[in-house]
């Protein structure tokens, strides 16, 4: 189920976020609307570089109703599109399918739901969430809350544990079995957060901007990033700490039992 709809999306709006919120029949619309409109001649590349982000086209070359039928055996819809003003060529176009974690980027993490995460983590595993390459973890965790933990088969389900209270608060789990333990990968979608600027008179915008201002916010806000920088310590503990392989939200630490330390640790020992 995705995130968001595709309402309101125009040719001129399709960006390669939005892209991923329509499907085949859509861009034939979009095309068809806007068809009439000058700009459409001028910007076509732009436009089909935008839907070639989230869909294969080809364009059909022998218009024949034996070679649109493989097309649409291999799950293509097939149209007409104008890129010219003179003429329009038909097209085949198929939404590409997100079924491995290298398909997953910025613009689509948006755009799946936490089942669906799932389902294509569980595709590729082996390793657990560490198997993952940092560049894509920070691509899902933009999208999504994540949490792991690796517990023994017979305590990961224990009655009030962690588990149990993830899955009341609406995560999706993976468990990736490693031996006589378990790592269960917890997932929940993050909500869009809508930025809303704050429309600034032009010579009050000025002012913020100008470096040479010393009385301007702007000014103002570097020194206090500049004190800030000068004043962070790199700190080794909290670097030890913070990659621990299992992790746990504030809330969840509160509630952690001495055993569930005791196997968190026991879970590190054996590993290394």
């Amino acid at each position: 189920m995705a995130k968001t709809t595709n309402k309101g999306i125009t040719l001129k709006t399709l960006n390669k976020g939005n892209v991923w919120d329509i499907q085949e029949n859509d861009i034939f619309r979009l095309w068809e609307a806007a068809s009439k409109n000058i700009d459409l001649k001028d910007n076509m590349k732009r436009y089909i570089d935008i839907v070639r982000t989230a869909f294969d086209m080809e364009e059909v070359k022998v218009d024949k109703p034996e070679v649109i039928k493989k097309y649409e055996e291999r799950g293509f819809k097939v149209g007409q599109l104008m890129v010219d003003e003179n003429e329009g060529k038909k097209w085949a176009i198929k939404k590409r399918p997100i079924l491995r974690i290298t398909d997953l980027t910025y613009e689509n993490i948006h755009h799946i739901s936490a089942a669906k995460l799932i389902e294509v983590l569980d595709r590729n595993f082996g390793g657990g969430w560490e198997s993952i390459s940092q560049s894509i973890q920070d691509i899902i965790q933009s999208g999504f809350d994540i949490s792991t933990t690796t517990l023994p088969k017979d305590r990961l389900h224990k009655k009030g544990g962690m588990y149990e209270k993830k899955v009341k608060d609406g995560f999706e789990v993976l468990e990736v079995p490693k031996g006589t333990w378990v790592e269960a990968i917890f997932a929940k979608e993050k909500p869009v957060a809508e930025k809303a600027r704050v429309p600034f008179d032009p010579d009050e915008e000025q002012s913020l901007r100008d470096p040479e201002d010393d009385d301007s916010p702007l000014a103002d806000a570097e020194d206090t990033f500049a004190d800030v920088d000068d004043e962070d310590e790199y700190d080794e503990d909290r670097l030890t700490e913070e990659s621990y392989r299992t992790t746990f939200d504030d809330e969840d630490a509160e509630n952690l039992s001495l055993d569930d330390v005791v196997e968190g640790d026991a879970s590190e020992m054996e590993e290394f």
